[in-house]
């Protein structure tokens, strides 16, 4: 299979050396693509759509497509792009950049220490710029318009990340629709990953801890949320 890429495309290949990319870039040298079954049951990857995303953030093309599972369902097969991409700095899959602590420091200024989805002030160390719509959907933006990016934090990170990954436009790539989420703009958004729902986060800190746990043990943790909202309704009529 190596035989088949130039020169260029595998000493890039090579160069890698995280283990995610790594496994996968080997993988699909060997045997021309892999899978996402295969990256969860072969190598123990539960969100193959992450492991995939690393290596095209090294700069390498890849290509999603779907073929029939071992259990006859349709599942996701990834497979190198054209090499020609990889020197495309217009194409989306020939890797982001490193977003840099001025942009971050630009955010910090104008909306202060704060992540965007939970509206909590932080510590600016522990705050990670994001694009608002994730570079796998838009492509690159430039840094001198700060509205294209959010500042988030880690846990609100990961769970964007997980969401998009799982959204029904991950592989459609609509930029309108990634800008109507509140993934992208909680401040003011239509749908949450295509589904009609709306999100208020709550953030217990200091004295409040312990108006969360008298909650907690009044309702119980499964039920705490529908209570939260049964609270508001009475309030609001």
């Amino acid at each position: 299979m190596s035989a088949d890429y130039p020169k260029e495309f595998l000493e890039l290949l090579n160069s890698v050396e995280a283990k995610r990319p790594r496994t996968v870039i080997q993988h699909i040298l060997k045997n021309g693509f892999i899978t996402s079954q295969e990256l969860k049951d072969t190598y123990g990857y539960n969100h193959p759509p992450r492991a995939v995303r690393d290596v095209r953030e090294h700069g390498i093309p890849l290509v999603t497509y779907r073929i029939e599972g071992t259990d006859g369902r349709s599942i996701a097969a990834y497979k190198f792009g054209n090499p020609a991409d990889v020197k495309n700095t217009l194409s989306k899959s020939a890797g982001r950049t490193v977003l840099s602590k001025a942009l971050k420091q630009a955010l910090i200024e104008k909306y202060g220490s704060k992540c965007f989805v939970y509206f909590e002030p932080m510590d600016e160390n522990l705050l990670q710029v994001d694009h608002r719509v994730p570079y796998e959907i838009a492509g690159e933006h430039s840094e001198q318009n700060i509205e294209l990016y959010m500042l988030l934090s880690p846990s609100a990170n990961r769970a964007k990340s997980w969401t998009c990954e799982h959204c029904e436009n991950w592989e459609r790539k609509d930029s309108d629709f990634c800008i109507k989420c509140f993934w992208a703009y909680p401040e003011d958004y239509e749908h949450i990953a295509g589904k009609q729902q709306r999100i208020i986060s709550i953030v217990f800190t200091g004295d409040e801890i312990e108006d969360y746990n008298r909650l907690i043990k009044i309702s119980g943790i499964d039920k705490a949320q529908q209570m939260i909202k049964d609270i508001i309704r009475d309030h609001i009529e």
